[in-house]
């Protein structure tokens, strides 16, 4: 019994370390896209008040398909979101 939980413990260790190693290799990604996500809706946010100002009612919502298209695309994902509602407001 003692060395199924000998086993057990060196395999957990193993796997943490691999955990660990590909974490590493994945915050950048995260971290990188998580910027991205809040610069867009900061963005997006700005853009809606102007052309509230403006007296255009254009806005694009923020709701998890904006969040995932900003942060996956960056400012060129906030430019596609208002492309893609003025071509739906015409």
């Amino acid at each position: 019994m003692d060395h199924v939980i000998s086993f057990v413990a060196v395999g957990g260790a193993c796997g943490l370390v691999l955990l660990i190693a590909l974490l590493k290799q994945r915050a950048q990604i995260l971290l990188n896209f998580l910027v991205r996500l809040v610069l867009g809706v900061i963005c997006i946010f700005f853009v809606n008040d102007f052309l509230a100002a403006q007296g255009i009612d254009v806005a694009v919502g923020i709701n998890p398909v904006s969040l995932l298209t900003s942060g996956t695309l960056g400012f060129s994902g906030v430019a596609l979101l208002y492309a893609i509602l003025a071509c739906n407001f015409l």
